[in-house]
C-alpha cells in the first residue's frame, strides 16, 4: 500500500477484512507462502508477511463485513485450523507458554 510500511499495511488489512483496530509490531513474526486461486482457475503464488497486532477495538461495520465472518480462536486452535505449515508453526509458537519462548543463559554453579 502506497505510503504505508508493511506493518501498517497489515493493520489496514485487519481493519478491512475483520474490523479490527490495533497496533502492529514493527517486525514480522514470520512469512508463509500459498497459491491464490484466481477466477480464471490459475494460481498466483503469494508470499505473506505476518505481523502480530495488539487489538484495541472491534467494529461491527467494516469494508468486507458482507464477505467474511469474524471468529476468534486462541493461537493453538487457530494453528489446527490453518492449512499452511509455516503459518501453523507461527501460531504454535504464539501458543507456547511464555517461559518456553525465553532463551536463558546457563547459570553458574557458584563453585
Amino acid at each position: 500500500m502506497t505510503g504505508k510500511s508493511a506493518s501498517e499495511a497489515a493493520a489496514q488489512e485487519a481493519w478491512e477484512e475483520a474490523g479490527v483496530h490495533g497496533t502492529p509490531t514493527a517486525e514480522p513474526l514470520g512469512f508463509y507462502g500459498y497459491d491464490k486461486l484466481r477466477p480464471a482457475g490459475d494460481a498466483l503464488p503469494c508470499l505473506v508477511s505476518v505481523y502480530p497486532l495488539r487489538v484495541t477495538g472491534l467494529a461491527d461495520r467494516f469494508p468486507e463485513r458482507k464477505q467474511r465472518r469474524r471468529k476468534w480462536f486462541d493461537a493453538a486452535k487457530a494453528a489446527r485450523k490453518v492449512a499452511e505449515p509455516e503459518l501453523r508453526q507461527m501460531l504454535d509458537h504464539l501458543a507456547a507458554p511464555q517461559d518456553a519462548l525465553v532463551l536463558r543463559a546457563p547459570v553458574a554453579d557458584g563453585a
